[in-house]
């Protein structure tokens, strides 16, 4: 099958640093190729991939300091467009601006949507484009879109089954790991860690726009002898980040799309302590990969008794439910029912669990 991904420029494929979305992009193009498709990739040209590579600007957007990404990717997409006849799948991971420029190829282009879809904003865009197809990363992402529009699947996001080598022993710290912004409470994170007198490291991108939330809610925070701030980390210390914790905290405050950083700890034998919130019941099985809490109070009794799940059985349900060959295959199938015609009724594919 000739396969076009097209990534977000934000970031370089796989992304350097923080980029959850192109991350995903790049397990799923290397796992393609690998299965022997031949896939071409829109992204950065500071991207590294096996397939074929079309660099749509010289590096990433944050890396180079473009503050408005819209340019670049409309120049990206008009060179998608030049080239659809060279494809059977056209996978779009940018969510809106393909919409208007492809509705003529509905038959042969599908949009991965992967932020949030509760905020109104985004709406009249799936009411004017009703025909164009689209897959969910969660069930709860899609919720609160009008059922009409034309989901094709819910398809749970996986990664290599080598990228997070499992730890069986963990550590003695628990990990926060994102973005430190309002909506994934950081502030919940530094107290349960103090509440349940247990050593919190932090590993956090700041933006711009949460930099304000940063110096006045958090960074007083920080002087805490029980809390260690790194900032934003590579993937190696990533790994050992993870690996080594004794469970990661998720405290979310929002409807949160898939939350990538779960499956990361998991594939590591780490469990997971997350706010029953957005995606998380469907990503963390309670009492096996984690533990689903609804209060601080819950959280913390919740650290005391985490060394009762057994981590073999938390990497058992990562290699079960989120490795980049169900991903695939899972895509693969969404695919073929877009190019047989056969669109609906909807597909629910996600970790094998029907709709």
């Amino acid at each position: 099958m000739r396969i076009a991904q097209i990534a977000p420029l934000a970031e370089a494929v796989p992304p350097k640093r923080y980029g959850g979305t192109e991350r995903v992009v790049s397990w799923l193009t290397e796992e393609l190729v690998a299965q022997g498709h031949d896939v071409t990739l829109f992204a950065s040209g500071d991207s590294e991939t096996s397939a074929k590579l079309v660099p749509c600007v010289p590096q990433a957007l944050r890396a180079s300091g473009i503050r408005c990404p819209i340019a670049s990717h409309l120049v990206m997409l008009d060179r998608v467009r030049r080239r659809a006849d060279q494809f059977d799948i056209i996978h779009f991971h940018v969510d809106l601006l393909q919409h208007v420029l492809f509705q003529d190829m509905a038959h042969k282009s599908v949009t991965t949507l992967h932020g949030r879809l509760d905020l109104p904003d985004f709406h009249p865009i799936f009411c004017a484009f009703p025909q164009m197809p689209l897959v969910s990363i969660s069930d709860s992402q899609r919720a609160p879109i009008p059922g009409w529009v034309n989901w094709l699947a819910t398809v749970h996001h996986g990664l290599p089954v080598t990228a997070y080598p499992f730890h069986a022993e963990g550590g003695d710290y628990l990990a926060f790991l994102g973005r430190i912004a309002p909506e994934k409470r950081p502030d919940r994170a530094i107290e349960i860690a103090i509440r349940a007198g247990m050593p919190l490291k932090m590993a956090a991108k700041i933006d711009p726009v949460d930099r304000h939330y940063f110096e006045e809610s958090i960074e007083p925070l920080l002087g805490h002898p029980l809390v260690e701030f790194l900032g934003e980390i590579g993937e190696g210390e990533k790994c050992r980040l993870l690996g080594h914790a004794r469970a990661l905290l998720f405290p979310i405050d929002w409807p949160e799309p898939f939350g990538l950083v779960m499956i990361e700890a998991m594939a590591a034998g780490t469990p997971v302590i997350a706010w029953r919130s957005g995606s998380v019941p469907e990503i963390v099985t309670d009492g096996v990969s984690g533990v689903i809490v609804d209060s601080i109070e819950q959280a913390v009794d919740s650290v005391r008794r985490i060394r009762t799940l057994s981590r073999a059985a938390v990497r058992r349900e990562f290699e079960r439910r989120f490795t980049v060959d169900r991903m695939a295959q899972d895509y693969i199938r969404v695919y073929e029912r877009l190019l047989s015609g056969e669109q609906q009724p909807e597909m629910a594919v996600a970790s094998g669990r029907a709709a």
